[in-house]
């Protein structure tokens, strides 16, 4: 079946099911998966805590709760629901977006976050969805030949670039490349010509030095430090030195749970976030790292399976950008992992190095 076929089956054509049936069809075997990488992040955020579930652990696992439960309740909607409200929650990720810039919470120099109630939420995570509906709404309704027109390729360019444009504000360049990349391959599989996505290439690229004008200064650092990150090994570039180190001094087995040291030590920032992956790593070295990219692989093939097996475009176009924005996320971890693997004895010397040189220019 096409993955951008013109005649596709209605979003009415099934016939009506009993609640007990749309339970049964739920793909549990995906739901465990979820379940799996959610108790290891349980168990990371555990250790980075020193072996304890306050602050993160236990917040993390009543979170995925909370989510799982919503997750059923989407799946057991009938996605007609969801092609009616994808407009309204692109609009309304908009208006928080928008909210966020005039009171939004500041933190780590960056103003990202809302407080409703007891409540922290990041509208640019929820943009992250909504782009993928209105997409695949709108191409629910075009046909092949009509979606390959440069045309009506300019609406679409217009959702993704709005809450990009946004969120760069905040400023959030990593989830403003999400949502770019996340839109533009849903574009690739709705049948925009192959051409299109060269010009809009060649056109970024054009653009670069004036994106790079308007960069924060801490955002070129960031740049420049993940092209060379041994360029400035005890400034810029001390921490994903340090991240390296970990990965590599994880081996292949790790070195055991809770018996981490870059992460106990707190050499690692933002040891519950950002280097999470890094904290894992240390501990369950390379088989804990294939595990772990190995259950994010086994959630693209469902959702490729779940995308080919549906029986309408809007929800082989949903099941296709979601798994797609999954990818970007597991390829970014993977480049990481690898690279910081493979260099994680180069850069321990070159701190070593470093170190010695400031205590020999301090003497």
């Amino acid at each position: 079946m096409s993955l951008t076929a013109s005649t596709v089956v209605g979003l009415d054509a099934p016939a009506p099911v009993g609640f007990g049936e749309k339970i049964w069809r739920i793909n549990w075997g995906l739901a465990l998966v979820l379940t799996a990488i959610a108790g290891i992040g349980v168990v990371a955020l555990y250790s980075a805590a020193g072996g304890r579930f306050d602050p993160w652990a236990a917040r993390h696992a009543v979170r995925y709760g909370v989510a799982f439960g919503i997750m059923l309740v989407v799946a057991l909607m009938h996605p007609k629901v969801w092609l009616a409200l994808a407009w309204p929650i692109y609009v309304a990720s908009l208006l928080l977006l928008v909210a966020v810039d005039v009171v939004g919470k500041t933190g780590m120099g960056a103003q990202r976050w809302l407080m409703i109630g007891p409540m922290q939420i990041q509208p640019s995570e929820i943009t992250k969805v909504a782009v993928i509906l209105v997409l695949a709404r709108y191409y629910h309704g075009l046909s092949r030949e009509q979606a390959g027109r440069f045309i009506y390729v300019l609406p679409p360019l217009a959702v993704i670039l709005a809450p990009v444009a946004l969120v760069m504000v905040q400023p959030d360049l990593g989830t403003a490349m999400m949502v770019l990349l996340g839109g533009g391959a849903l574009l690739f599989v709705a049948g925009v010509r192959l051409w299109m996505f060269l010009g809009a290439l060649i056109a970024a690229v054009g653009c670069l030095p004036l994106a790079w004008s308007f960069m924060h200064e801490y955002q070129r650092k960031r740049v420049l430090t993940f092209l060379d990150p041994d360029r400035d090994p005890l400034g810029a570039g001390y921490h994903i030195t340090q991240s390296k180190i970990a990965i590599g001094s994880g081996g292949l087995f790790g070195k055991g749970f809770l018996k981490g040291t870059q992460s106990s030590l707190n050499f690692l920032p933002e040891k519950q976030t950002d280097f999470i992956f890094t904290t894992f790593v240390e501990e369950w070295g390379m088989a804990g790292a294939f595990i772990l990219l190995g259950l994010f692989a086994l959630i693209l093939v469902w959702g490729f399976s779940i995308a080919l097996r549906s029986q309408h475009h809007f929800g082989r176009l949903v099941a296709l950008g979601v798994t797609a924005m999954v990818i970007a996320i597991t390829c970014t971890a993977a480049c990481v992992w690898l690279s910081t693997s493979t260099t994680s004895a180069f850069a321990t010397k070159t701190v070593r190095r470093s170190l010695k040189k400031s205590i020999l220019s301090i003497r």
